[in-house]
């Protein structure tokens, strides 16, 4: 049988394009494969995947196995994946979440830090975080007050900590405000900022490998790609502004809380007084925590499953007069 010869005529596409994307798919599926297996090269030998990677693509790029794009495009993508799987510094943590923290400062002004009410509650986060289990990072935790009378408050990587002026307004006590301050202490310490980064670097590890992929089988460069992706930065701050943490996350940041306020002598049960607070306030502040946690009623009923574990000796009356003065 005569071979049919393929012509551009009639809309069919010619033998020599259909060779051509053949190819293409191909040099694609190989810069896949080749990643995978430095992937596992790496996991394996518990060397650097982005060293792995670069060094395997030198290599198959001297013996002729693949291209210089293609070499390119295992590289970057080893190094992207190196970065998803790199635990992160405290000194790095500090770094990111000062940067989240700047960012936060673009949405809301600062209350003075010089005020009485500053100093009182960073007396009370110094109360929690000296008793809990990681006193110490990189620079230590701050707290501030957002001039707003939204009722939120955020906790970044490396220790900065914000509370809006309506969600103190909200307190009935110390340790009702203590329970809101543990509660973002318990956000930093059991390091829900940092899976967001590694959430978030991981995914970008996804999409240049696949970049990298579709610019070895064609003509732009992984670097144009690249250039693309964002850093970890703006998906904290979308998590902590926008979308707040996942509904488990917030509820392990309050179990953690009333163990933070044991440990430093304050009335675990004060969280679910505060809590019973903000349930009052639901309808008539939109916005804030309704947008980024889980429903008061819903974290009442966490709560009160472990709130009995705690026996801590009543102390709160000796508290009231100076959380009194400083409210004045």
């Amino acid at each position: 049988m005569k071979e049919k010869n393929y012509t551009q005529s009639g809309g069919e596409p010619s033998l020599t394009s259909v060779r051509s994307a053949e190819g293409t798919s191909r040099r694609a599926l190989i810069v896949v494969l080749v990643i995978a297996a430095f992937v596992m090269t790496a996991f394996f030998s518990c060397q650097s995947l982005g060293t792995v990677a670069q060094v395997g693509a030198a290599i198959g790029q001297a013996t002729g196995l693949i291209n210089e794009s293609t070499a390119e495009a295992i590289a970057k993508s080893g190094v992207a994946f190196g970065a998803a799987y790199e635990e992160i510094t405290p000194e790095q943590e500090y770094y990111i979440g000062r940067a989240v923290a700047a960012n936060v400062l673009t949405r809301y002004s600062l209350q003075s830090t010089s005020s009485t009410m500053t100093t009182y509650i960073n007396k009370i986060a110094n109360a929690l975080i000296i008793n809990s289990p990681r006193p110490e990072i990189f620079d230590g935790y701050h707290v501030a007050i957002l001039n707003s009378d939204e009722i939120n408050a955020f906790a970044t990587p490396g220790g900065h900590i914000f509370i809006t002026r309506g969600l103190i307004n909200c307190a009935t006590s110390e340790d009702t405000l203590a329970a809101v301050i543990a509660h973002e202490i318990a956000h930093i310490q059991l390091q829900h900022g940092l899976k967001a980064i590694k959430n978030s670097r991981f995914t970008q590890a996804l999409l240049i490998t696949g970049t990298s992929a579709a610019s070895a089988a064609g003509n732009t460069t992984v670097s144009q790609l690249a250039d693309t992706f964002g850093d970890s930065v703006s998906e904290i701050v979308s998590t902590l502004v926008t979308n707040g943490y996942s509904r488990n996350q917030e509820l392990d940041a309050d179990s953690f809380a009333m163990v933070l306020m044991s440990l430093a002598g304050y009335e675990p049960s004060s969280l679910i007084d505060m809590l019973q607070v903000l349930e009052r306030n639901q309808s008539s502040h939109p916005g804030g925590f309704n947008n980024t946690h889980p429903t008061p009623a819903q974290r009442i009923s966490n709560a009160r499953t472990t709130v009995g574990n705690y026996a801590v000796p009543e102390t709160r009356p000796y508290r009231q007069a100076r959380y009194a003065a400083a409210v004045r």
